[in-house]
């Protein structure tokens, strides 16, 4: 099986829910050395995860092949992730509102709603080659 891999300030992992925990260890202590305070390594963090999950469930349909890769990036006073797929796309104006009332007792779709509230700002990139989201917050 693959395993994850770091080169600098970017890690590549199989389509496997079992290494969301190391993404966590390399988003945090990538975060930490930007001298990001903890509550904002935590919003990050919970920001990450979801997408992760997302691009390896959604984007990749957890095919082992299929790689995700997370890059991060300082940028002045913030730091900027990118969360890319090998998937089909997708579009984010076909997310059901997870605040329709017909969706509040729904399990899933509330990831983009609650990635979009944490972060400064989120921009989804969707082609049939896959998905980047690119997630900004002020650190």
């Amino acid at each position: 099986m693959n395993k994850p891999k770091i080169v600098g300030d970017t890690m590549t992992v199989p389509s496997d829910q079992e290494f969301l925990a190391d993404v966590d260890t390399f988003l945090e202590a990538t975060l930490r050395g930007f001298g990001a305070d903890e509550s904002v390594i935590a919003d990050i963090a919970i920001s990450v995860s979801e997408l992760v999950n997302n691009a390896i469930l959604h984007g990749n349909k957890a095919i082992p092949d299929k790689i995700v890769t997370i890059k991060l990036k300082r940028e002045n006073n913030a730091v900027c992730i990118s969360i890319a797929d090998e998937g089909t796309g997708f579009d984010p104006s076909e997310v059901d509102d997870p605040l329709d009332d017909n969706n509040l007792l729904k399990e899933v779709g509330r990831g983009i709603f609650i990635v979009k509230s944490l972060m400064d700002s989120v921009d989804v990139q969707a082609t049939n080659n896959g998905t980047t989201i690119v997630i900004k917050k002020a650190i």
